[in-house]
């Protein structure tokens, strides 16, 4: 009789163990992703004033812009993480393509406001790069937990599944081309 007991305290006790564990885990997955989304937004927001100044200097590049806008438009716009992961990867693309379109205008690379705004993007691209790859360590060590036994039995039970690792897109692995 005493042994049952003890082994069904065991057994609560390694059951609430894991219960946390995966809650503290999984929330510093949410929270790692709240730290890219940081800085997603802080991007979006500068994209407006990037594209204006570039908009007065480079007019006939309405298509360039246009699609940065809209970009811009479909991560503000997406509810999910997987849906912010590709609207990111393709926003991306098209600010790459963008400062490709600024080295044809030398007046435009001179402008004080363009260049402090490029340096803007540059700091927050380098703290989107640092915030993926603290979110990527995050996910791994949480499904890594979750698929693992004993740890995928309790997982199991408290329907905890996988997270989504951030991956670039197949575009942004693609270096871009530059034409003057």
């Amino acid at each position: 009789m005493l042994f049952l007991i003890i082994v069904i305290v065991l057994l609560v006790l390694l059951t609430v163990s894991y219960q946390n564990k995966f809650v503290k885990l999984h929330e510093r997955v949410k929270n790692s992703w709240s730290q890219i989304d940081v800085q997603l937004q802080k991007r979006v927001d500068l994209i407006p004033n990037l594209v204006e100044t570039v908009k007065g200097y480079a007019t006939h590049e309405k298509e360039t812009l246009d699609a940065v806008i809209s970009a811009r438009t479909r991560y503000t716009t997406a509810s999910t993480v997987d849906e912010k992961m590709k609207a990111s990867g393709e926003l991306s693309g098209l600010l790459s393509r963008l400062m490709m379109v600024s080295e044809s205008y030398p007046d435009l690379k001179a402008n004080v406001n363009f260049m402090d705004l490029q340096k803007q993007l540059k700091d927050i691209e380098d703290k989107i790069g640092y915030a993926r790859q603290f979110y990527n360590d995050t996910v791994t060590s949480y499904n890594q937990s979750i698929k693992m036994i004993p740890g995928s039995i309790f997982a199991g039970i408290f329907k905890f599944t996988e997270e989504p690792l951030f991956k670039a897109d197949e575009g942004a692995k693609e270096t871009p081309k530059v034409k003057f």
